[in-house]
Order: C-alpha cells, then structure tokens, then sequence
C-alpha cells in the first residue's frame, strides 16, 4: 500500500488537474455557443449557393467556367481542416485517418497527392512529409484566430488559381461537420472541379437553362468563385464549431474521471490512514505490556 504522502500528493495533483479540466470544458462551452450559432446561420445559405452552383455550372461548356473543367486526374489536392490545439479526443484524428485513407486510393489510382493543412496539428503532421503542398499563403493556423470570411477568402482564391491553372486535377476537403456538441461527422466533400447537379427524384433531369442576370460573363468572373469561397468558409466554420463540442465532451469525461479516481484515491488515504493509527495504538499496547513485565 502507498505511503500516506504519496496518497496525499496524489489527490493533490489530480484536484489540480481537474480544475484544469473544468476550467477547459466551460471555456470550450462558451465558444461552442458562438461558433454553433455561425455555422447554423451559414449552413443553409451556403447549401443553397451550393445547389445553385452546380446547376449554373451545368449550363455553361468548360471554356465558359474553369472551375468545372473535368480533366485526367493525375495530381490530386487534399485540405486537411483540423485545429491549432488537441485535448479534443478523436477531433483531428478522424480527419488523418480519413485523409489518409483517401491517399491509399488516390495513389492506387496513379494519382500524386498534395496536402493542404488548414491547422497546427495537421501542419506538425505533413511539413516533413511528400505530401505536403507548397505555395500557399503563409502561417494559415491562424485563420481561427477571428475566424471570418476576409481571412479565408485569399485561401480559396489560392486553391481555384491552382486548379484553373491545371497545377491540381482535382481538390478534396477532409473535414469534422457539426453534428451537436457531443458528435462530429468526419467528411470528404469535393470542392473542385464542381460537381454537376444530382437528378431529382424519380430519375427526372436538373433543369440547367437559367436566364443569368447581370450576364454571363459577370457569372463566371464573380458570383461562381464567390460562392466557392463561401463552401470553404462553411466547412472551417463546421470544423471550428465541431472542435469546441469535442473539446468540451473530452474535458466533461476527463473532470468526471478525476471526480471518480478522486473517490478511490481518499478511500486508500483513509485507509492507509487507519492503518497508520492501528499501528500506532499496537505500538503503544506493546510497549506498555513490555513495562510490566
């Protein structure tokens, strides 16, 4: 059985770590707050644009919008999205393990990958690796900090430069979708070269002839890379929005641990405690049975 003091440094140690905890999980709690309430507002607006996307892009030919050009893929771009920080559980780790399960099959295929890594952690993971992507802006894990529309923006005109240019073939978003606070929906979701439309229930055809205000040359020059970045955007601000709910449940399941192994800890102090005294009380027995004799 473990010393009285090391009992006690213990409990010391893990009373610290679960204020710590604590402290982390009402944090991330308050910033889920916010980030659920951005990603709520964006997402139906950005799946909506995304539709109307598709659709324009359909009724253009593949000189008019560049950005829906299929060519033979031979290089592929992967943007990883992960956070800056861990102490998220599985949060970054779903997004590697997916990441890298799509490189098994791309590189099957014949197909040379590049990583993009929107994140500390996913940039810590591919700097040193053959996967990672060059020619990027530089320090992009600081996009979170004051996460908006502005900072992202140069990102995605960046990728859509480099796939116009034919540099990549065909680009890849890896990301944790926000589902509530305590589940996140790791996604791989094409962002380039746009996907045509899906047909309607039924097998009906998608309707691709739309009259195109102001005309069709401002379409394609503005409104449909506006709306690419707005697709970027929206799965930042589902990372970010996911990154906080994991956080906050890892942190609720690590204080409810300290609380638990906190229990077993001062049992074995009062034990060893008693133990001690009981020693002490023959101890004493002892020596007075010894003085009468």
């Amino acid at each position: 059985m473990a010393s009285l003091k090391e009992v006690r440094n213990r409990i010391v140690s893990v009373n610290s770590t679960k204020q710590i905890t604590a402290a982390m999980k009402m944090v991330s709690a308050a910033k889920l707050r916010r980030a659920q309430d951005a990603i709520i507002r964006m997402r139906p607006y950005a799946e909506k644009l995304g539709e109307v996307l598709s659709n324009v892009s359909a009724s253009l030919d593949g000189n008019e919008n560049k950005f829906a050009r299929q060519r033979e893929v031979k290089n592929v771009l992967f943007v990883a999205i992960v956070s800056n920080r861990g102490l998220a559980g599985a949060f970054n780790t779903q997004v590697f393990r997916l990441v890298r399960k799509a490189t098994v099959e791309a590189e099957a295929r014949g197909e040379r990958v590049h990583v993009l890594s929107l994140g500390k952690k996913a940039a810590d993971l591919y700097r040193r690796s053959n996967w990672n992507a060059q020619g990027f802006p530089e320090n992009l894990a600081a996009l979170y900090d004051g996460l908006s529309f502005d900072k992202v923006a140069p990102v995605a005109e960046a990728i859509m430069a480099k796939f116009a240019n034919g540099e990549y073939d065909r680009v890849e978003l890896f990301y944790n979708k926000f589902k509530n606070a305590a589940s996140q929906v790791a996604t791989a979701e094409r962002y380039l070269p746009v996907e045509p439309p899906k047909q309607a229930a039924g097998g009906a055809k998608v309707k691709t002839d739309h009259i195109m205000e102001p005309d069709r040359q401002t379409i394609v020059g503005q409104i449909i890379p506006k709306s690419l970045k707005i697709q970027l955007y929206k799965a930042l601000l589902d990372s970010f929005a996911a990154e906080h709910g994991a956080r906050m449940t890892a942190m609720h399941k690590a204080t409810d641990n300290a609380d638990s192994l906190l229990k077993d800890l001062k049992l074995s102090y009062n034990k060893a405690r008693q133990a001690a005294i009981t020693n002490e009380i023959l101890e004493i027995v002892g020596g007075a049975e010894a003085l009468k004799g």
